[in-house]
């Protein structure tokens, strides 16, 4: 599928910047189009895809933040579901036959983690935040459309960090914190929500080049596919926390800060991944110790930089 123009939304965010190496690996000649328009804005989208008229779309963009995403609601679902089907719209209208890869989450699955075992991706969506509530009804919405006629590729990535991402999440907040108390520009506490919960973590990369993968597949991938994009290993966040501390060569306290709490955090949230494995032959390959490494170079390179 070498030589094929995909519009990506999203290409400016965390994961969008991580994506053309991961293509450029597997469709050297491929082209990476930006939407270049707001995805809530349909004659906008409407008029891009009919000028672009691309052969592939990954729809990456999205409020993920879920603290943002509670505290917006209104914005949240404007972009999340309405967004979503704004451009998938679009793609059927202009681009007919040219397969939709839709990053959805993990989030969706929500309460179904409450079984305490792998999901895989005959688990039921039961979302408990605003985030996760928007992505599941966009990932049903493009299974109705995928019987309707869109080549919808739903894809429900788990948890990833790397450099770059914004520190929304536990993991770019750590080392944060780390970084600002390694340059001098904080006090040696670190305030962090609960520890205990266990999270499925990938690098970033790891999931881009699923996101590559599916993309130079897609023609093979029948309308409606489901892929989880899952490590399978459950990590503490106090553990990930004590990983970072020690990549830093840093002892400090830990304090628990009740602001930074969610009221419906689950215990464990871990992926079954094994559809991807099969179907593509993807699996993690990136060592969780360089993740580590990576993050706190980034922020501790961000902070200098901010003088």
């Amino acid at each position: 599928m070498s030589g094929r123009r995909i519009l990506v939304t999203g290409l400016g965010g965390f994961a969008g910047r991580h994506l053309a190496p991961a293509v450029a690996a597997l469709l050297p000649d491929a082209e990476l189009l930006p939407l270049g328009c707001d995805v809530s804005d349909a004659p906008a989208v409407d008029e891009a895809v009919r000028r672009t008229k691309p052969d592939l779309c990954l729809h990456l963009a999205a409020i993920a933040a879920i603290p943002v995403a509670n505290a917006e609601p209104d914005r949240t679902w404007s972009v999340n579901l309405h967004g979503t089907l704004n451009l998938a719209r679009a793609v059927r209208a202009h681009a007919p036959g040219a397969p939709f890869l839709f990053a959805s989450s993990a989030d969706a699955y929500g309460s179904s983690f409450r079984g305490g075992r792998a999901l895989d991706e005959d688990a039921l969506l039961s979302p408990l935040n605003t985030y996760g509530a928007t992505k599941a009804a966009a990932d049903l919405a493009l299974a109705a459309m995928a019987a309707d006629g869109l080549h919808a590729i739903r894809l429900r990535p788990f948890n990833h960090a790397g450099p770059g991402q914004a520190p929304d999440f536990a993991i770019p907040a750590f080392a944060r914190q780390i970084a600002l108390i390694r340059a001098g520009r904080q006090q040696p506490v670190l305030r962090t929500g609960n520890l205990q919960p266990h999270r499925d973590f990938l690098d970033v990369r790891d999931v881009c080049r699923a996101y590559a993968l599916c993309l130079a597949h897609a023609d093979r991938l029948p309308p409606g596919t489901i892929l989880n994009i899952a490590s399978g290993t459950a990590r503490r966040i106090g553990d990930v926390l004590d990983g970072l501390l020690a990549v830093a060569g840093l002892s400090v306290s830990v304090e628990s800060d009740p602001g930074r709490a969610r009221p419906t955090d689950i215990a464990l949230a871990i992926g079954d991944a094994t559809r991807l494995r099969d179907t593509l032959g993807w699996s993690p390959e990136i060592p969780w110790e360089r993740t580590l490494r990576d993050v706190i170079d980034d922020w501790t390179a961000r902070i200098a930089a901010e003088g």
